[in-house]
């Protein structure tokens, strides 16, 4: 019988989280993704209800072209 032993990999895991852990590689797209967020959620709660769906259309129209054009 072969007895298999777990501590190979759990070293590698214990390595591979520190280097995750000291890996600042996109961070900054990080933090840029969650200022967008942030700035959409909050121009959405000062935007007045009425001018919300002329934006979905506009985009929703902008999809549709985006769509047609990469089909064909």
């Amino acid at each position: 019988m072969i007895a298999y032993s777990l501590e190979p990999m759990l070293k590698l895991a214990k390595n591979l989280g520190r280097r995750l852990a000291r890996d600042t590689k996109g961070q900054d797209l990080i933090e840029y993704a969650m200022l967008a967020g942030f700035v959409a959620v909050a121009a959405m709660a000062f935007f007045p209800t009425n001018i919300a769906p002329s934006i979905s259309g506009i985009l929703g129209t902008c999809a549709n072209m985006l769509n047609q054009a990469a089909g064909s």
